[in-house]
């Protein structure tokens, strides 16, 4: 066994050996590259993805809410009803740890409560992460996630 270790140190030794020697003159100084590191609650800006989701909304109770509507963050903007007071609500999510588009987890305790027939599709990109989610006011659990998303997700009425 040591003779076997022996005979590999010699061989690593010997490849060391021949292995042509980096100089000064034949490698470019590298310059260290700083790795940004996110802050909890915060996110890191990425100029190239800017935060944009399509929303549709049917059977609201609210013919003007309902309807597809475009919404960016980042600056706010898009066909969003009020685009600044929507981001600033996931911006607001987000801070407080929560996931607004996470849907409810299937072990929940809900109440059987029926919110009416609104539904809601969400699309795109937010906070560099792909969104596809659906909302529904079917029982207390799917009212309160629509209603956290106020007013990303319009207010309805029924």
């Amino acid at each position: 066994m040591l003779r076997r270790l022996a005979l590999t140190a010699a061989a690593c030794l010997s490849a060391l050996a021949a292995a042509p020697v980096a100089t000064a003159a034949t490698t470019a100084p590298v310059a260290p590259v700083p790795i940004p590191v996110a802050q909890p609650g915060h996110r890191l800006p990425d100029p190239q993805v800017r935060d944009r989701l399509t929303i549709t909304v049917s059977d609201s109770g609210a013919r003007a809410a309902d309807g597809t509507r475009r919404l960016s963050c980042s600056p706010a903007g898009g066909t969003h009803a009020t685009p600044q007071q929507a981001c600033d609500r996931l911006d607001q999510l987000a801070a407080d740890g929560r996931k607004p588009f996470a849907p409810v987890p299937a072990t929940m305790m809900c109440t059987m409560q029926y919110g009416g027939p609104a539904t809601a599709h969400i699309t795109g990109i937010w906070r560099g992460q792909p969104v596809d989610a659906t909302f529904r006011r079917t029982n207390g659990c799917e009212i309160a996630r629509w209603n956290a998303l106020e007013p990303v997700l319009p207010h309805t009425v029924g």
